[in-house]
């Protein structure tokens, strides 16, 4: 199901997780950005936009993840 950017957005941290590509995402609802975690790397330190494709195939494919399972990341299979 399609994680929607609406109202939840403006309220609160959002992490995704879109093991197709390898891929975790984290919505940072006060600066307003998006980082990207590629699996078994850091965090970007640079953000990505918001209207990033990969981004966005992310928020329609992608499942939601909580902070923690973020943070722990995944590992390379």
């Amino acid at each position: 199901m399609p994680i929607e950017k609406g109202e939840r957005f403006a309220k609160q941290d959002v992490y995704i997780d879109y093991p197709y590509e390898e891929v975790m995402y984290r919505w940072d609802h006060v600066a307003r950005q998006v980082f990207v975690r590629f699996y078994g790397h850091p965090e970007s330190i640079t953000p990505v936009p918001s209207h990033n494709n990969l981004f966005n195939e992310a928020l329609r494919f992608g499942d939601e993840i909580t902070s923690q399972q973020y943070r722990q990341g995944q590992s390379q299979p």
